[in-house]
């Protein structure tokens, strides 16, 4: 069995990060205080809500308030002081970064818990890591982070691979939750600093047949 506390600090972490991010575009769309609770639980519980519902298992935040709480606290604390970033958007891509990585650990452990094949457990790390953002974005108006060119589900993917080799090969799972989470986090890292990004697919023009 995956390690109880680990799984819990990580979807918390993860939660808390997410809910950060989603009461800062509230800000940039200047909401009132329920518009940041709202946008502020929807990205912090939306992808691991997603991923138990998935997996068949009780949704953690209705078995424990606290990752709820824990949103609705960031909502009212940023309603009065997100003023006071300078630049929102860098924060909200840093603090994205950070919630990707535990978001995608969380999920890879809890679907791995399960006794899924590997891969099952790499697009539940996926759609944790991922769907609270899509939430957030399309809520709030914002260009969807997937669909730019940027590295974001490729850094995700990796992490959750990582996490699953090395845990497949019997090592220590704390290992492979920082292991994993370590990929995520300087992969995405160096999109946001370098503006990585995978090549594209370049339509071409259909031919003339006689």
């Amino acid at each position: 069995m995956i390690d109880q506390p680990l799984l819990f600090a990580a979807d918390v972490l993860a939660t808390l990060v997410f809910a950060t991010t989603g009461a800062l575009v509230a800000s940039r769309k200047q909401m009132d205080i329920f518009g940041f609770m709202w946008l502020a639980m929807a990205t912090g519980v939306g992808g691991g809500t997603l991923r138990d519902l998935l997996l068949g298992l009780p949704v953690f935040w209705v078995e424990d308030p606290l990752p709820l709480s824990l949103c609705l606290a960031v909502a009212v604390f940023l309603h009065f002081t997100a003023s006071s970033f300078q630049s929102r958007m860098k924060v909200i891509l840093w603090l994205d970064a950070f919630g990707l990585g535990f978001a995608v650990i969380a999920g890879t452990l809890k679907a791995m818990d399960q006794g899924t094949a590997g891969i099952i457990a790499v697009v539940m790390g996926v759609f944790s890591g991922t769907v609270g953002g899509i939430i957030r974005d399309t809520l709030g108006q914002e260009p969807s982070i997937i669909l730019k060119r940027e590295i974001y589900v490729t850094a995700a993917a990796l992490g959750a691979c990582t996490t699953v080799l090395i845990l497949g090969a019997g090592e220590p799972r704390l290992l492979g939750a920082v292991a994993g989470f370590a990929v995520i986090f300087a992969l995405r890292g160096a999109a946001v600093l370098r503006n990585l990004a995978l090549p594209v697919y370049n339509p071409r023009a259909g031919r003339d047949y006689p």
